[in-house]
């Protein structure tokens, strides 16, 4: 008999790209396409210009890791975060849960199983203690759902021409969602 042993945060620090610990597996993250990328990347420079403005929180651009302590679950990396209050600077992971997280979907990120998975992380989340999830979909007509743990199985949809928030999680926070798009 085999006896798997349980992935640390130590062994996630020594692994090469973006990852995971769940159920006690580190869980390797593939490199995302373009407009995903550019998504993400949009969301990120624009949490830093709001942080630069206004002189509050953190913003956190992709992959990054955040330490937190759920049954199933040891870390996250979302592809854009915000962390409400100061940061000590460190060389370690970032501790406990972000403010705000953003998931934006990539190709594998389709059908029953990737739902299912998706809820799953969002309530993680909730649970780790984020205030406001963002589900981001370039392909689809709901660009960005919009999750928060006051009603965590409910989206607000955000559509082209639409401004987005990420309220309460980042205090007078808005964002395009014509600006995810080249």
């Amino acid at each position: 008999m085999t006896v798997k042993t349980r992935a640390t945060i130590e062994d996630l620090y020594r692994e090469p790209g973006k990852a995971e610990i769940v159920d006690g597996e580190i869980v390797r993250m593939a490199a995302t396409g373009i407009g995903p990328g550019y998504a993400g990347d949009r969301i990120a420079f624009s949490l830093f210009a709001h942080v630069d403005r206004t002189k509050s929180g953190f913003a956190v651009g992709d992959n990054k890791a955040f330490r937190v302590d759920l049954p199933h679950r040891e870390s996250f990396s979302p592809d854009a975060a915000f962390i409400a209050g100061a940061v000590k600077f460190s060389m370690k992971f970032f501790e406990g849960a972000p403010t705000f997280a953003v998931e934006v979907r990539s190709e594998g990120d389709y059908g029953p199983a990737a739902e299912r998975a998706m809820a799953r992380k969002r309530a993680d989340y909730f649970a780790a203690g984020t205030l406001v999830v963002w589900d981001v979909d370039v392909l689809s007509e709901d660009v960005v759902r919009v999750y928060r743990a006051s009603a965590p199985e409910t989206s607000a949809p955000y559509r082209r021409g639409e401004l987005a928030d990420a309220e309460p999680a980042v205090p007078g926070w808005r964002m395009a969602v014509d600006d995810l798009f080249m």
